[in-house]
C-alpha cells in the first residue's frame, strides 16, 4: 500500500500523540488521573489530535481509516472531547487510556510497517 505524504503525516501525528499520552500517564493510575486537572488536559488534547488525524484520513483515504479498528469510535470521541466537555466522563478516558491506546497503536504501526515494505 503506497501512502502519500500527507497520509504518513497523519498516522506519525496519531503514533505521536499515543506515544505522549503513554508518557503522561506512565506509573500513573486512575486515581491519579482523577485528582490531576493538568494530566487531565493533557491526555485529552492528545485525544483530540488523535481523533482530528483519523478524520482527516477518513476524509482523504477511507480505505486506509478503516484499517484502523473502531476509527468511527475514535472520531466520535474526539467529538465528545471537543464539543461535549460537559459530558467527558474521566473513567472513560482512562478506560480509553489502558484499554484502546495499545490497540491503536499496534494498527498505526502495521499500517506504517506495511507502507514501508510498499515503498522499498
Amino acid at each position: 500500500m503506497f501512502l502519500r505524504d500527507e497520509e504518513l503525516k497523519l498516522l506519525y501525528d496519531i503514533e505521536r500523540a499515543a506515544s505522549r499520552i503513554l508518557q503522561f500517564t506512565q506509573g500513573k493510575a486512575v486515581a491519579d488521573y482523577l485528582q490531576d486537572v493538568l494530566l487531565q488536559s493533557a491526555v485529552e488534547r492528545q485525544f483530540e489530535i488523535i481523533g482530528e488525524a483519523i478524520n482527516r484520513l477518513q476524509r482523504d483515504n477511507p480505505s486506509l481509516a478503516n484499517e484502523i479498528r473502531e476509527y468511527r469510535k475514535i472520531i466520535d470521541f474526539r467529538n465528545v472531547l471537543s464539543h461535549s466537555y460537559d459530558k467527558v466522563f474521566h473513567h472513560v478516558v482512562w478506560q480509553a487510556v489502558t484499554d484502546k491506546l495499545p490497540l491503536l497503536r499496534e494498527d498505526i504501526k502495521r499500517l506504517h510497517d506495511f507502507s514501508q515494505d510498499s515503498n522499498d
